[in-house]
């Protein structure tokens, strides 16, 4: 018997009623949470009231909003991104890098409009990616990436997901078109790196290109996720004021987020004690800025002066210089990380810089370490990238002592002695022997980690405490240790060694999907792992795809399935899985809790559902998940059925364009009667 709908008896009228009761409620409490930092409900009854509300709109689709509250949360991942013009064009800032390029700008607009006396408006330039934002009815109806300036990429969906950006104001013009600044905070960046580092992945470089990348990914879902911010600097439309202070000071009184540090500055030297404040007291925010917006504050003047070929005349950048300092390079010592990459880095006599004491500088690679030509004895420029990575940014030539000589690449490992060897293509110089103790230590160390096989008690000075006294070789003969081996060391009693002892029997049950991530093959991440295990199932499966069959498998391409085949093919890790399941660790993917048998018209196939059903939505889909199908909101090749209802729109044309089968719902249910 189908279960009902808590909202079956519910009519329509009513549920639209409660549906903008409960949008308004929760847009009402973001803003007092996420803007105001004064919330009046805890965390779990707002996320009681979203679940309510999301359940009423699975229970009436039509009503769903694309204001709605519960957008924030993401949807199904798209396909790519439209095309949009942008009327008017999305211009860029010149820009002056010191003070007397400042004062030339501030003698030019002067000599273009003679008879006004100038003052300004100083804002702090957030190092984001550039929004266009419009709203239409006060319903934010589209979000386009600044592109070329021309012509941008339509991320709405993906924007709806940023929580202080009201999805819906009252009492502006019907069209309202605004400009702003996508950023990353530090504290998400860091939060982020951190849980790539868990997961052996490679570290993003600094905020900025994350957030170019965020905010173009297909999946909305994962943006939500990545926790975005956005500040809004610019009112297109006319808001019927004179200056732009007084266009920031209109957009914050609606609730849209504006930075609070902007300031008026009635002269040029005002703009110079804001911008020496901002220098060093930026490091303070929890986001990225690289300079001072400086704008003429009169409207009326902005059309006077005029423009460039690209840039408005009446506004600037004034950019910050990067904090270095200069040190001596004591010596440059090599790392092996776990896939085998050999990473030069730079030791240094420590210096302050951007508060902290830096001794160490990463080389990147032997290739950046050659172009810069750092040597023993060199004076260097060190920085810190994104102000969080010391790096070396040059070498000051004038000091450089006689007798230096480059640095060479090793022809053989530090670690193990093994000669290292450079892949086609790549720029890493990489140790490939797979009993260099380096290599070993790290791939221990990722063996037990939180998201590999979670193996409590065994951090890195242990893991290096059981290599030293030779009860290890490798992650596989973890589960080799005995009672005896383990109670008689330093630090070590009885209780310890059970407790870790009882913690590898219970890593013994993780999923297919943790040992993959688990055994360290390169480009596998948690959810490239995750992907591999619900599509094999079973370990001696995966080992014998094909290369066909790899790429087959949703987000696996030809780097991921290039390094499985090579990985499946050596004998040393052929040896070690042989091992690990010798040991009794689980090789298989346990089945969804909502599968189905092999059999059914369903089974491994992907559905989209359009139009309005006589069921909810989320009935059906709940129905189609059931007897096995994977469904999705967008069309493509490789749907399988189109569930079309009711006014039907652009996913039954796109699939009767590319010849997708169309089934009506009572199609639908029978083929599950079937089935």
């Amino acid at each position: 018997m189908t279960e009902l709908s808590p909202f079956e008896e519910m009519s329509e009228t009513h549920a639209a009623e409660e549906i903008s009761r409960l949008s308004r409620e929760l847009e009402a409490h973001s803003r007092l949470y996420y803007v105001e930092n004064r919330p009046t409900i805890t965390d779990r009854e707002f996320d009681a009231l979203m679940a309510r509300l999301g359940a009423l709109e699975d229970a009436f689709p039509h009503l769903r909003r694309p204001d709605s509250p519960s957008q924030r949360v993401g949807g199904e991942p798209v396909e790519g991104f439209e095309q949009v013009a942008h009327d008017p064009p999305m211009l860029s800032l010149d820009n002056s890098y010191d003070e007397g390029e400042l004062q030339e700008w501030v003698e030019r607009s002067r000599r273009l409009v003679p008879d006004a006396e100038l003052s300004y408006v100083a804002e702090l330039k957030v190092d984001g990616v550039s929004i266009s934002l419009l709203y239409e009815q006060g319903a934010l109806s589209r979000a386009v990436t600044r592109g070329n300036g021309e012509v941008g990429d339509d991320v709405t969906a993906n924007v709806r997901t940023l929580r202080r950006l009201p999805l819906r104001l009252d009492g502006v013009p019907e069209r309202l078109l605004l400009r702003g600044e996508i950023y990353m905070p530090r504290t998400v960046f860091q939060q982020l790196n951190r849980r790539r580092e868990e997961e052996g992945e490679a570290l993003y470089a600094n905020p900025r290109n994350t957030t170019a990348g965020t905010i173009r990914l297909l999946d909305s879902r994962e943006v939500a996720r990545r926790k975005l911010e956005v500040a809004i600097f610019q009112s297109v439309t006319d808001l019927g004021v004179s200056t732009h202070g007084e266009i920031l000071e209109t957009l914050a009184s609606w609730g849209l987020p504006v930075m609070e540090t902007w300031r008026r500055c009635p002269h040029v030297e005002a703009l110079r004690d804001y911008i020496h404040e901002w220098q060093d007291e930026r490091r303070r925010l929890d986001y990225e800025t690289d300079g001072v917006v400086i704008k003429v504050d009169g409207l009326g003047l902005h059309e006077r002066m005029g423009r460039t070929g690209k840039a408005p005349r009446w506004a600037i950048a004034y950019k910050f210089e990067a904090e270095q300092a200069e040190t001596e390079v004591l010596g440059v010592t090599v790392q092996v990380g776990r896939t085998g990459a050999l990473t030069p880095v730079a030791e240094l006599a420590p210096v302050l810089l951007a508060g902290t004491t830096v001794k160490r500088a990463t080389l990147h690679n032997y290739e950046d370490l050659a172009r810069k030509d750092v040597r023993v004895g060199d004076f260097v420029r060190v920085e810190k990238g994104g102000d969080i990575i010391p790096k070396v940014v040059s070498v000051n030539l004038d000091r450089r002592p006689g007798g230096t000589t480059p640095f060479a690449i090793p022809e053989c490992c530090p670690e193990c002695g093994e000669a290292v060897v450079q892949f086609e293509g790549e720029v890493a110089v990489r140790c490939v022997n797979p009993a260099c103790p380096a290599i070993v230590a790290q791939s221990v160390e990722h063996f037990v980690s939180r998201n590999a096989m979670d193996i409590e008690g065994l951090g890195e000075k242990t893991v290096a405490q059981l290599l030293a006294a030779g009860l290890i070789e490798d992650y596989t003969s973890l589960y080799e240790l005995t009672l005896g081996e383990l109670e008689v060391l330093e630090g070590w009693g009885k209780k310890s060694a059970l407790n870790v002892l009882a913690e590898l029997e219970k890593s013994q049950q993780r999923t297919l999907a943790h040992l993959l991530f688990a055994v360290g093959i390169r480009f596998v991440g948690v959810g490239v792992a995750k992907k591999l295990a619900e599509r094999f199932r079973d370990l001696d499966r995966l080992m014998e795809a094909d290369r066909e069959t790899l790429e087959d498998t949703p987000e696996i391409g030809p780097k991921v399935a290039d390094s499985l085949i090579r990985f499946f093919a050596d004998a040393h890790n052929r040896d070690r899985l042989s091992k690990l399941r010798s040991h009794g660790v689980t090789v298989t993917q346990p089945e969804p809790a909502s599968a189905v048998s092999s059999d059914g018209p369903f089974v491994a196939k992907t559905v989209v559902l359009t139009g309005t059903l006589s069921m909810a939505r989320g009935e059906a889909k709940k129905l189609l998940e059931g007897a096995g199908a994977k469904v999705t909101g967008s069309v493509s090749s490789k749907t399988d059925f189109v569930v079309a209802g009711e006014s039907a729109g652009s996913k039954l044309t796109k699939a009767q364009g590319l010849g997708v089968k169309i089934l009506s719902e009572q199609e639908m249910l029978d083929m599950l009667e079937e089935g």
